[in-house]
């Protein structure tokens, strides 16, 4: 929302200290590696941390010098930007406000990434936000990914589709980028395909911290094998990765790590006490997805059940409605953020079942 001027960058900042109950001690340090096999944490300052459990929620962060070209000084930050850091929103934002038309292209490297509905979000505002400026005509928006559609989902993947078709939003699926010319200003695929832009905003390749594979604890991609119920590391006993740290097959969400930690704080007591872990997560995710003009929608799906039409959070009730465009789900999506700030990060619970419910959704199907 920051590049499209509906919050300001001071309102997402605030003083990570503020968050932490006092008995807790608070180091902050970059850390060189772990040796899970003596149980010790190595900072680069030259410290020492010994554990006995260990709980890595260190997340993923994108990785623009993964892709040859995205990077590169003369076009990074000038015509190519991304949107998941502070500077390259800011920096996107002030892109956008002067700019008066030509090729927009919306690109993602590859999944997993932070929200991926991001992305999508991003196109149904960006066209608003030119619509908005009588320059729409003067525009001509791309959404580049490597999905065969929209979405990861089947069902939803239809109906956001239809969605960036009726704003006339050019989908271009199936796209994995072997880099980008920023001489030609051309996103270049596997398999040869070209696609220009005047303005690109791309999602760089995620991944998750690189002393996890100093540490030799990650997978390709930095991110820690778990049990995808209990986030239980499957090599070492000891250790477990919440949130975007570990390889859970689950949408790489707020939602997912809120949820995730409400299971997980319980099993962890029983764990170290020596009993059983009796709570299994199902990869609940639940996002608001704006879509431009003071609508949005909403979804909500796990591991094995995709997003379905029906009431939120109350069955049958609502008074949010799924997968359907409403003022509503806009007005929850602005609400968040207090909810944010004021609940989830200071660890209280709020009433939405942690695991998904069937109630009140209608099954569907993509055809």
């Amino acid at each position: 929302m920051l590049p499209f001027g509906v919050y300001k960058a001071e309102e997402l900042v605030k003083k990570r200290d503020h968050f932490f109950p006092k008995n807790v001690e608070f180091i902050r340090a970059e850390i060189d590696k772990i040796v899970p096999e003596s149980n010790h944490v190595f900072l680069t300052d030259g410290r020492v941390l010994e554990y006995d459990q260990l709980v890595i929620a260190t997340g993923t962060s994108p990785r623009p010098d993964q892709t040859p070209g995205m990077d590169d000084p003369a076009t990074w930050r000038k015509s190519v930007f991304d949107f998941f850091t502070l500077d390259g929103s800011v920096a996107l934002r002030d892109a956008l406000a002067t700019r008066q038309g030509g090729r927009l292209v919306i690109h993602i490297t590859e999944m997993p990434i932070k929200c991926p509905v991001a992305p999508l979000e991003f196109a149904f505002l960006a066209d608003a936000f030119f619509e908005d400026r009588k320059i729409r005509d003067k525009v001509e928006i791309v959404y580049v990914t490597p999905l065969e559609g929209a979405f990861t989902k089947p069902v939803s993947s239809k109906h956001l589709g239809s969605m960036l078709e009726e704003r006339k939003i050019r989908l271009e699926p199936d796209f994995v980028i072997e880099h980008i010319d920023p001489e030609t200003k051309t996103l270049v695929s596997m398999d040869e395909r070209e696609v220009p832009f005047d303005l690109l905003v791309t999602i760089p390749l995620n991944m998750g911290e690189d002393f996890i594979a100093r540490s030799g604890m990650g997978n390709e991609l930095n991110y820690v094998p778990v049990d995808k119920e209990t986030f239980l590391s499957i090599k070492y006993p000891n250790v477990f990765a919440l949130g975007d740290a570990s390889d859970i097959p689950a949408s790489k969400a707020g939602s997912v790590a809120h949820f995730a930690i409400e299971l997980f704080t319980e099993n962890f007591v029983d764990y170290i006490e020596g009993r059983s872990m009796k709570h299994r997560f199902d990869g609940h995710a639940n996002c608001f997805i704006e879509s431009g003009h003071g609508k949005g929608l909403l979804i909500d799906f796990n591991y094995t059940t995709e997003p379905l039409t029906g009431k939120f959070p109350i069955p049958f009730i609502g008074p949010l409605p799924l997968l359907k465009e409403s003022r509503l789900n806009h007005m929850g999506k602005l609400a968040f953020r207090w909810i944010y700030w004021n609940m989830l990060i200071k660890g209280r619970r709020i009433p939405i079942s942690t695991l998904m419910s069937m109630a009140g959704k209608r099954q569907t199907t993509s055809k």
